[in-house]
């Protein structure tokens, strides 16, 4: 309709001025005189001249519509693929079917059109924001120091604008924060751990943090590094922290002994141990339980060191003291009991061990107090034998003194203190009479006692059993000697004098028996204390060193059976 009425006014446009203009023009070769065939040739080239603009509007017209048509297209097609990228169906407003003339279609595309960019402009902004913290928080991650935020410098695949995608990067953005959030708790455990240790070691603790890396260091200002090479290098230096307390720990704990067991040794006042309570608390508390400000500064060390070599210089000083205390115990007891004495050459090494400092003290006065405890026992144990070989000595005192005073042949004459001689006679006489069961029953003690501790029982070093043997064997030739004297029958004079020298041997064996026995005749052969002996060969593996092997201890026991004591008469 709009066409014909186009075609109406093109028309009746002709007739009106193209009419009047062709009739003026016939007007003018009318007066001129044009021939027929020109005029037939201008209006020919009027006519096409006016076909060459018609053409040349309707060629515009046409290109106007391809391009209508182009971006009708265009507009469809990125209306198409917006919708694609954003991951929508559709969009609401927008007909499904287009309709009407180009324009009309344009016009009714260009604002669905207009807002699907807008919505794809917000959508990028929305991934770059996530894209640009999930590069910035990697960065972190990685330990990156130098990062450039910069929202321009994030890539965003247009292709892929859906909310699916975005719900994506959100999670891993959340994933990372999650992470980082676990390092930087991660990052100050370790960094208050390391307060803490240092605290305790004594050390300053923003050095070793500044040292692991400048960012921990809180004055820094700058956001901390949680990398993984930095996360190790603080386990790494918490671990060496805490090697560090456990071995200031463990010298301390040494230290602590070491204190205690001098202050025992020298019995120091309680007074002068508070000075270092702090160290011996410490003995009972595992590292994990050692956390106080300052408890195991290198410092402590030193003082608790200086301590304990003060007191080992003072323990040396003190310790011959000691030791001849309680060797002079021991003396003591082996001298009352008959018991075998350490001899003066063993002592001398001994000393010299405690001056050169190649046996442990504590250990030597340990062993000595057990030789005391066992000097002691022993002791006990021979009591009761030695009241019967006391009383067998008193006996044979007064068996020496009758058989002096049978040869006196004055005995019953009339003078000063002889009744008192009679007197002392006759007890003697009952005491020696008492002698034989005394020796059998000295005898049967003594054996029982060697069978039920499996030794020889020494008196003053010789085997009782072998004093008690020859004591009988000599007892029992004299008795014989006087009975071969009776059998002889000889005059008076001779059977005294046979008496007299009859009398007189055994006198003579018997003080020599007693001799050996009282005064230490023995002791030439300087017995040594077989027990201390033993002790220091115990103490020889850990206490005495190899400069000390050369000291010949003490062999067990004397080989005293089956020798002679007193030579027969």
């Amino acid at each position: 309709m709009g066409s014909f009425q186009i075609g109406m006014r093109s028309s009746a446009l002709l007739e009106t001025s193209c009419g009047y203009l062709l009739q003026e023009l016939q007007m003018i070769w009318d007066e001129v005189g044009k021939d027929q065939f020109e005029r037939e040739k201008v209006l020919h080239d009027l006519e096409q001249e006016c076909l060459e603009v018609y053409r040349r509007k309707v060629d515009s017209a046409n290109i106007s519509r391809a391009r209508l048509h182009q971006e009708l297209a265009e507009s469809e097609a990125e209306f198409t693929h917006l919708l694609l990228s954003l991951g929508e169906r559709s969009l609401p407003g927008r007909p499904e079917k287009m309709s009407g003339t180009l324009k009309e279609q344009l016009d009714a595309i260009t604002p669905a059109l207009r807002e699907m960019r807008l919505r794809k402009e917000q959508r990028m902004n929305q991934f770059r924001s996530v894209q640009g913290q999930i590069q910035k928080i990697s960065a972190e991650i990685a330990g990156q120091s130098v990062y450039d935020d910069s929202i321009t410098n994030v890539i965003v695949n247009e292709n892929d604008l859906s909310l699916k995608k975005l719900d994506e990067y959100q999670i891993e953005l959340q994933r990372l924060c999650n992470e980082k959030n676990d390092r930087l708790q991660l990052v100050d455990t370790y960094i208050d751990t390391i307060h803490d240790l240092s605290s305790t070691l004594g050390m300053e603790s923003s050095m070793i943090i500044t040292k692991v890396h400048p960012t921990l260091n809180e004055l820094c200002g700058i956001s901390k590094n949680i990398s993984d090479s930095i996360l190790a290098k603080l386990n790494s230096t918490v671990e060496s922290l805490k090697e560090e307390k456990q071995t200031q720990l463990e010298k301390l704990h040494q230290l602590g002994k070491a204190l205690t067991n001098l202050w025992n040794l020298m019995g120091t006042p309680y007074k002068d141990r508070h000075s270092f309570s702090n160290v011996t608390d410490l003995l009972s508390l595992s590292s994990a339980e050692v956390s106080g400000h300052g408890s195991l500064t290198l410092n402590i060390i030193q003082q608790a060191e200086a301590e304990v070599k003060r007191l080992d210089q003072l323990k040396a000083s003190k310790m011959k003291e000691l030791f001849f205390k309680k060797q002079n115990e021991l003396d003591q007891i082996c001298s009352k009991s008959h018991m075998e004495i350490p001899s003066q050459p063993e002592m001398e090494n001994i000393i010299n061990l405690i001056n050169s400092g190649e046996i442990d003290h504590a250990d030597l006065l340990m062993s000595l107090d057990e030789q005391i405890s066992v000097a002691k026992e022993e002791a006990s144990s021979r009591k009761a034998i030695m009241e019967k070989v006391e009383r067998w000595m008193l006996a044979h005192d007064e068996e020496r003194w009758l058989e002096e005073y049978s040869m006196d042949e004055n005995r019953y004459s009339v003078r000063r203190g002889a009744h008192k001689n009679l007197r002392r006679a006759e007890r003697a006489r009952v005491i020696v009479n008492k002698i034989p069961v005394l020796v059998a029953l000295l005898v049967a003690k003594t054996k029982s006692w060697e069978e039920e501790r499996n030794k020889i029982f020494l008196y003053d070093g010789v085997p009782l059993l072998a004093m008690l043997e020859e004591y009988n064997m000599s007892r029992q030739e004299r008795e014989e000697e006087k009975q071969r004297q009776r059998d002889k029958k000889v005059p008076g004079h001779a059977v005294a004098e046979q008496e007299n020298v009859a009398g007189s041997r055994p006198g003579t064996s018997s003080r020599r028996l007693l001799n050996r026995s009282l005064t230490g005749s023995l002791s030439n052969a300087a017995p040594l204390n077989r027990r201390l002996s033993l002790c220091l060969q115990q103490l020889g593996t850990s206490s005495i060193n190899s400069a000390n092997q050369g000291i010949s201890y003490i062999k067990e026991g004397r080989k005293m059976h089956g020798q002679r004591m007193f030579p027969r008469p």
